[in-house]
């Protein structure tokens, strides 16, 4: 039975896929044949397949927290809101993902793109030579952040506009036990845009895309949907943050972006003593 791990992104909240996957390192837990993730997941999930504990904790509460990352005045002058060219030239260069040791473990990585000339999204397994722009792709949150990494020929955004939760994706890929790694808690319902006349006239260059992130609501909720009822040759697990998990997506505060991670810690210590009984 082909076993796959599913995570979603959700920007500064991943950081309770970043305790997960870090207590998954210190109990050795690895059960699974392949892994998908999207944005914020999907670099977790790379620390996580070299073994490189609290990097993903480290990128969240101190790099993305400095000012060089997230800066709204710089936005309103025409840059990046979230400068993701800075971010990963300097994680990249102070606490790099091993590359090469990434893609000689076992388990290969998918990441979730979404093509701005169709708004449908991409499954792309990492390579040594795609990885870095992949991920950066991944992350990159249409107008938030202005450019499109090219991946394949093709001008790539944020995979969860196209598919936040990538659980169908993992079953038609041959799953038929999947975990999947939530960024909120478990029972959340995206509400559709208010102002879709407002994501028009910024993507109006884009006009698939405008509309992928107009359905991205519905989308997200037909993945719960599969979440809470999937098919019956198929059982999905879910660990998924409290109630009161305190973090939103440009959440900088640094106590509650430790008791996000602390959470991760404890949801992952529970899920495992579980699957072990």
């Amino acid at each position: 039975m082909q076993k796959a791990l599913v995570v979603e992104g959700g920007a500064m909240r991943g950081i309770f896929s970043a305790g997960v996957l870090d207590q998954f390192i210190e109990q050795n837990y690895q059960p699974f044949q392949f892994c998908i993730g999207v944005s914020a997941g999907s670099t977790s999930l790379a620390s996580w397949l070299t073994q490189q504990y609290r990097r993903t904790y480290t990128v969240i509460t101190d790099y993305s927290c400095r000012p060089e990352f997230i800066d709204f005045k710089r936005f309103m002058k025409g840059g990046h809101w979230l400068d993701l060219d800075w971010l990963w030239e300097i994680t990249l260069n102070e606490i790099p993902i091993h590359i090469q040791q990434l893609h000689q473990q076992p388990v290969p990585l998918y990441v979730v793109t979404t093509n701005i000339h169709s708004g449908q999204a991409h499954y792309i397994q990492s390579t040594p030579e795609n990885v870095v722009e992949l991920l950066k792709a991944s992350c990159s949150v249409p107008v938030a952040y202005r450019d499109y990494p090219i991946i394949q020929g093709i001008p790539m955004t944020d995979g969860g506009v196209a598919d936040s939760i990538p659980v169908e994706q993992a079953y038609k890929m041959g799953a038929k036990d999947i975990t999947v790694i939530l960024s909120r808690p478990l029972g959340y319902h995206k509400k559709a845009s208010k102002t879709p006349w407002l994501i028009r006239k910024f993507l109006r260059q884009h006009p698939n895309l405008a509309e992928a992130t107009l359905k991205r609501a519905e989308n997200y909720n037909k993945s719960i949907e599969f979440i809470q009822s999937p098919p019956n040759d198929c059982t999905v697990h879910v660990i998924a943050p409290p109630d009161d998990f305190p973090v939103g997506r440009l959440t900088k505060n640094r106590q509650k972006l430790d008791i996000g991670y602390q959470m991760g810690l404890d949801a992952a210590e529970r899920y495992i003593q579980a699957s072990s009984c």
